[in-house]
């Protein structure tokens, strides 16, 4: 079994690429989906770690409120990281074990350099698309304010580093079916 990371920063068209790789039959585990998933108040010591601060709604964890503290508060994206990261590593071995039999298994992760996982996994496609073009798309599809954008956009690992450290690179600054010819021919390759 190979197992690929495919990893962009935000904005840059992973979700695109894992549901395209997705549509040609390969399994892929979205670390966002697990990311959601372990933000309930069950996850107790997520809970702990964060019940003395306005992140709740309804209840639970909200997305939102979480988002907007650790973005300016980087001691407590820390202190998230810590507690999320060795939960979402379980949840890919899981994944990994469950479907051993499979000759590529695909993971959409994010913040693979950020979170340092590059260990479990045999290749690395990175989503490539221009600072301007994420600025962009941020604003049209989230609705941020530009200072919100780039603050986004500026919190991540800058793309070219992640380049360096990739073994395939998808520029996504042009049109969905050129995209689609490039998923092919990486996949075609592997």
């Amino acid at each position: 079994m190979k197992k690929i990371a495919v990893c962009g920063n935000i904005a840059s068209g992973k979700s695109t690429v894992e549901k395209m790789i997705e549509n040609r039959g390969f399994k892929v585990l979205d670390t966002d989906e697990v990311a959601h998933n372990l933000l309930t108040i069950k996850n107790k010591s997520l809970y702990d770690g964060f019940k003395d601060y306005d992140v709740f709604e309804n209840g639970e964890f909200s997305r939102e409120k979480i988002g907007k503290l650790i973005f300016y508060d980087n001691s407590l994206k820390n202190k998230l990281e810590s507690i999320l990261h060795p939960q979402i590593r379980r949840e890919i071995q899981n994944f990994f074990e469950k479907n051993d039999s499979e000759a590529l298994i695909f993971v959409a992760i994010p913040l693979l350099f950020e979170a340092k996982m590059q260990d479990l996994f045999d290749k690395i496609i990175f989503v490539h698309a221009d600072d301007t073009v994420r600025f962009e798309r941020l604003i049209k599809r989230n609705g941020y304010s530009q200072e919100y954008a780039k603050t986004r956009i500026d919190s991540q690992m800058p793309q070219e580093d992640k380049v360096n450290l990739s073994d395939y690179v998808l520029y996504n600054n042009g049109s969905i079916p050129q995209l689609e010819k490039s998923v092919d021919a990486i996949l075609n390759n592997l």
